[in-house]
């Protein structure tokens, strides 16, 4: 069973039926391009209970969660106790992504490098700190807030009003009873996602995400919309680096604090001039680097699911491509504010052989239409030899799918060749 209907879930999908281990997949609540090769059960990530009956009445040997907020709400710690090996960190150990002020003080605590700030659960204390310091400065809400929670706050003036609407107004609800305070450091992000098994660390290929909705980084944040992988500007030396300052340092202390981390760990990364430095981290796998990271991975996802559950993930030797992978998000008009639904999406049937498509807010009408029903609709996603063959290719084919009112960036991968 897999858990979520996006885009992430369907790479997930689509990566656990290429492995001969598997005969038959479920996904809760999936979408239309996860029905082509799963069961679609009709249940939220949120349905906790719903979902355990579910994968005991249906003989689940193996659940995987793709969303945050199911990991916050403690799925892992319920499935384990309905004896379902569940892939995912238990709801303590989520905590890294469901609580901002756990994560920086995880960080301080353990020498792991991370941009210099403060945590507050007083508005008027943080209003006081947040005038002490020299603009630009990033608020962060300390709970999960659909990635929409940041702030970057070119001006005392601008801080202090995401303060109020964070802490006061309560924009992002409870999330924002707390929030982090931190100096806003320059650079390039990169995301470096890992397995671990609770002592062992597998990185992934790097992957880099594009947060804002326009070309050139302009507008509001988004869920994300594109990425691709590996960014030229972050070696295997630099991921080594990464790996044993960063994510190394954060399973062990984790374990040392009784709270074992399994499943995937997820550090969003800046590369400065003079060092590299942990952001955040993110307790699962991210949308939509996996959709860009699972297309280059050679070793059977599932054997590495196993590994990681059963803590045997030190024997196990993972094989990823030297390709590059591409993937852009097409958005429905007026993402990431309101925008409408229901508008069939024309051309899925005549894309080339070198274009994988991922479903995220889709449905199957009655008709037998595909039709938007989200925000971000797909991802499509094209792998090459090199980033420029992997960009010409999902680019030419983009024009292949439209319906009415679809934006994307025309800049994903960009930097990389130009």
């Amino acid at each position: 069973m897999v858990v979520g209907g996006g885009g992430r879930e369907h790479a997930l999908a689509w990566k656990i039926a290429q492995s001969p281990r598997i005969e038959k997949i479920y996904v809760a609540p999936g979408n239309t391009g996860t029905s082509l090769i799963a069961e679609n059960l009709n249940l939220q990530p949120t349905d906790i209970e719903g979902l355990g009956r579910a994968a005991v009445s249906k003989g689940v040997d193996l659940a995987v969660v793709g969303p945050e907020v199911p990991l916050a709400l403690g799925i892992v710690d319920h499935f384990d106790s309905l004896a379902i090996p569940t892939f995912g960190p238990t709801k303590a150990a989520a905590r890294i992504e469901s609580s901002k002020v756990f994560a920086r003080d995880l960080m301080e605590r353990n020498g792991i490098p991370c941009p210099k700030g403060a945590a507050f659960s007083s508005y008027p204390e943080a209003r006081e700190y947040v005038r002490r310091q020299q603009p630009p400065i990033v608020i962060k809400a300390d709970g999960l807030a659909a990635g929409k929670g940041t702030v970057i706050a070119n001006s005392v003036r601008e801080a202090d009003k995401a303060l109020s609407e964070i802490m006061q107004a309560k924009a992002f609800g409870s999330a924002g009873d707390k929030v982090t305070i931190d100096e806003c450091v320059t650079g390039r992000e990169v995301s470096l996602i890992a397995f671990t098994d609770g002592q062992t660390v597998s990185p992934m290929v790097p992957a880099c995400d594009y947060k804002r909705i326009g070309d050139g980084d302009q507008g509001p944040n988004t869920g994300g919309m594109g990425s691709y992988s590996p960014p030229g500007f972050f070696p295997a030396e630099f991921a080594e680096e990464a790996t044993n300052t960063v994510l190394l340092p954060a399973v062990r202390a984790m374990a040392r604090e009784g709270i074992p981390y399994k499943g995937v760990l997820y550090a969003g990364l800046m590369v400065t001039d003079r060092e590299l430095l942990a952001l955040e981290f993110n307790a699962r796998f991210g949308d939509p680097e996996t959709q860009v990271i699972l297309p280059l991975l050679s070793t059977d996802l599932v054997e590495i699911l196993l590994a990681v559950i059963q803590g045997n993930l030190e024997r196990l030797r993972m094989e990823w491509t030297t390709n590059a992978c591409v993937g852009v998000v097409m958005a429905s008009a007026g993402y990431p504010g309101k925008y409408e639904t229901g508008y069939p999406i024309k051309g899925l049937d005549n894309v080339g052989e070198d274009l994988l498509v991922f479903h995220a807010g889709t449905r199957l009408g009655d008709d037998g239409q595909v039709y938007t029903d989200g925000g971000r609709v797909l991802t499509a996603v094209s792998i090459g030899k090199d980033m420029a063959e992997a960009r010409a290719r999902v680019y030419r084919n983009l024009p292949s799918i439209h319906f009415e009112g679809c934006q994307y960036r025309k800049d994903i991968a960009l930097r990389e060749i130009s």
